[in-house]
């Protein structure tokens, strides 16, 4: 993929966030609010959110769940950055990261952990899928401060 589809999604905050827009973005799947993984990915981000703003780069994080735990998990963990709520898995489906996963010896449909870091024209830069998370938002950061 070269390109991001164009969309629009709500997200926390009372907002609608639309790609592209022309920010350098970076946008990023994971599987569930509040999961130990997922918890510790939300804040290797935030902990790095100021790294990334002063490259001129934004974080969006991108799940199934509901705004209002999007909200809750926001105001938990002290997330400066906006999380973007696909119930439907609109979003998830543009970006092909809904994947076929085994959980507890049982295939389940879940969200395949990516990110995506995409310039305001709607280029993607650079794709990372099925990532593990320590060192990730790091490796991003790196990638995203090389531009």
């Amino acid at each position: 993929m070269d390109t991001c589809p164009t969309f629009t999604a709500p997200a926390t905050g009372g907002q609608s966030i639309s790609l592209p827009d022309g920010q350098l973005t970076v946008l990023y799947f994971y599987p569930k609010d509040n999961t130990p993984g997922c918890t510790t990915e939300a804040q290797a981000f935030r902990d790095q959110h100021a790294a990334f703003a002063a490259a001129g780069a934004r974080i969006v994080g991108v799940s199934r769940d509901s705004l209002k735990s999007h909200e809750n998990f926001k105001t938990k963990f002290e997330l400066p950055f906006e999380l973007l709520s696909d119930p439907e898995e609109t979003v998830c489906n543009l970006f092909a990261v809904m994947k076929l996963k085994n959980m507890y010896g049982k295939q389940v449909r879940g969200i395949e952990r990516s990110t995506f870091v995409i310039d305001g024209s709607g280029k993607i830069l650079r794709e990372w899928r099925g990532l593990k998370v320590p060192g990730h938002a790091e490796e991003v950061l790196a990638f995203v401060t090389s531009l």
